[in-house]
């Protein structure tokens, strides 16, 4: 292969890569047929979709996100709605959630490896914004009514500044989007140590702290 061909092989897989999100629908929609005992072997994404006579309209409506529920630790609560959750969704290429924060609740670092999200404010006053690849923050107070995007694969974060409890609706433009939550991925994942303390500047006491509140079980 020609160093020419090469060059051009690999412009095209990158403008693939770059470009790829979920697959077009191939038909106007896809419940999927959990029958008891015929399919339970199969995985949900692989599962046949029903008949059309056999869906109904409440095959396209859900009603788990009326209310929040418990507030961790940080004050923060979030139901993610997926396919898996709600087959409505399935071959739609999207999914959502419902994010509510307790007054001072935080929202910590966090990104979506497969989704841009939209992120509208139901109530209160939300402290929102995201890092771009280099370093450089777009954040500021959104309201009720209000909505902010974060591009796909970029750290972003919330923060309720108001006096009462806010809530969010974030919409995915995958049905599976992923998340990874930076404090859990970097001091909950298992890394050792000696890198910690170098990469922070921490003492080892230090890291270790931060180490027994993000993960259990953990091996230096």
């Amino acid at each position: 292969m020609s160093p020419k061909t090469t060059v051009i092989l690999v412009i095209i897989l990158n403008f693939h890569l770059i470009w790829a999100s979920d697959p077009d629908p191939v038909q106007d929609f896809c419940i999927p047929d959990t029958k008891p005992g015929s399919t339970s072997h199969i995985h949900f994404s692989n599962l046949p979709c029903k008949n059309s006579p056999e869906v109904i309209a409440d095959d396209f409506v859900f009603s788990g996100i009326k209310s929040a529920g418990n507030f961790t630790e940080t004050g923060f609560f979030a139901k993610s709605v997926t396919p898996t959750l709600f087959p409505g969704l399935s071959t739609l290429g999207m999914s959502f959630v419902r994010a509510d924060l307790d007054v001072g609740g935080i929202n910590a670092p966090h990104f979506h490896p497969r989704a841009t999200e939209v992120a509208f404010v139901l109530e209160g006053m939300v402290y929102s914004g995201f890092v771009d690849s280099t370093n450089r923050v777009y954040a500021r107070v959104i309201e009720k009514g209000e909505v902010m995007v974060f591009p796909r694969g970029l750290v972003h974060f919330q923060m309720n500044v108001g006096d009462s409890p806010a809530t969010i609706l974030g919409s995915f433009n995958s049905q599976n989007p992923g998340i990874q939550r930076i404090p859990e991925a970097v001091f909950g994942s298992g890394i050792r140590y000696e890198l910690l303390e170098k990469a922070f500047g921490l003492s080892a006491r230090e890291v270790g702290l931060l180490r027994r509140r993000f993960i259990s079980n953990g091996k230096r």
